[in-house]
């Protein structure tokens, strides 16, 4: 039998980010620097601080670069509890994409590249993106699709192509660049990621979106690159590895999304049920109209299957097993039974919901979302479909 009860040592994280992000996160959530773009970089500069005065920077980054070394167990109830304000990841240095930058190369990176990139990430002394997303007709939910080249120049090579939606990639200082790679002798010998230093030459951001969510940093940009060179020490891992390192990424990167949005669909709830505990309408509380009470006990059924799956992802990840059909049902159960959440948490709230009175509306947008990036719903059930067909 499986036993996800938390440990004594996880509770008390848990209890330690939940006073953190309640007593000194929430506060910032009116700062006028959080713009429809994100969070400016000097808000979120502020913020790390304050995580790194707690020791609660960085948990997931091993211990030797300046992180606890937690486990997906561990990650699962303290990413959950940052994610009750949604600056609280930004905080603690764990939202996308650094976190799952920071994994992959924790994982994946030489010590000379930790050294150089990891170690300042880890430190919340930079920000990162991942360059893989392209433009329709290149790489979305068919990474195979990558139109983005890299050819072989001198002792390293030179990149060209376009990326959008990446997100983060205004001001970022790191990169992680994917792409098609070719030989000598013109051969296309698979997909390759390369480290770069940012800014670059060749790299330009031609101009940063308008999109529904606004809680990155940076926000989400279209970036071309035209002739970026890289050293030949820039490769991360191995040339033509790149879509295998991709899913060292995903698979937990799709989890740890889960894991924050679970402690903002709570935050929705608790608002929900506070109002609707006080409002009153034809002479009685909201929550006892039937109607509103099914609404919010079916939040608390949503909630809790949500967090089911993300804890029986983590154990199977902390089981040293890859866990990308486990973090694939995880990513469409909890990202359409969270905005499920949200919906309801905004109609029981009624014309306050619409407003920014509340971090309600806010926190609706953002897991609308969440239903799109790293795989829409569709793309998950289609592959666990043909697993199923396999089987």
């Amino acid at each position: 039998m499986i036993d996800f009860e938390p440990t004594a040592e996880q509770q008390e994280l848990k209890a330690r980010v939940e006073s953190f992000v309640r007593d000194k996160v929430i506060p910032f959530e009116s700062d006028p620097r959080r713009t429809a773009h994100g969070p400016t970089d000097d808000l979120r500069d502020e913020l790390v601080a304050l995580a790194k005065a707690e020791g609660l920077l960085s948990p997931h980054v091993s211990e030797g670069w300046g992180g606890m070394g937690a486990g997906h167990m561990t990650k699962a109830v303290m990413f959950e509890a940052s994610g009750y304000s949604m600056l609280g990841p930004i905080t603690m240095n764990i939202a996308a994409p650094d976190e799952g930058n920071m994994h992959l190369l924790d994982e994946v990176a030489t010590e000379a590249q930790k050294e150089r990139y990891l170690k300042p990430l880890a430190a919340g002394e930079a920000r990162s993106v991942f360059l893989m997303t392209e433009p329709s007709p290149g790489a979305g939910s068919d990474p195979g699709a990558m139109l983005t080249e890299a050819r072989p120049d001198g002792n390293g090579w030179t990149i060209s192509g376009r990326k959008w939606l990446i997100t983060g990639a205004e001001g970022a200082k790191i990169g992680i660049v994917m792409a098609r790679t070719f030989d000598e002798a013109g051969e296309d010998i698979g997909a390759s990621m390369f480290m770069t230093p940012l800014p670059a030459e060749g790299l330009r951001v031609s101009r940063v979106l308008d999109t529904m969510d606004s809680s990155f940093t940076g926000g989400h940009a279209e970036v071309e690159l035209d002739g970026l060179k890289v050293d030949g020490d820039a490769v991360l891992g191995e040339v033509g590895k790149g879509f295998r390192y991709a899913q060292v990424r995903l698979a937990p990167a799709r989890l740890t999304h889960c894991m924050r949005w679970l402690g903002a669909a709570q935050r929705a709830h608790d608002i929900a049920c506070g109002y609707a505990r006080e409002r009153e309408s034809f002479g009685t509380k909201l929550i006892d109209h039937e109607g509103v009470g099914f609404m919010l006990a079916d939040n608390e059924m949503d909630i809790h299957m949500s967090r089911l799956a993300v804890w029986h992802c983590a154990w199977v990840l902390d089981q040293g097993e890859r866990g990308g059909r486990e973090s694939s049902m995880a990513k469409v159960i909890c990202s359409e039974a969270l905005y499920r959440v949200a919906d309801r948490c905004l109609q029981v709230l009624g014309g306050m919901g619409m407003t920014r009175d509340t971090e309600v509306e806010r926190i609706f947008r953002e897991l609308r979302g969440f239903r799109i990036y790293d795989g829409p719903s569709e793309v998950h059930r289609w592959s666990l479909a043909k697993q199923i067909k396999r089987r």
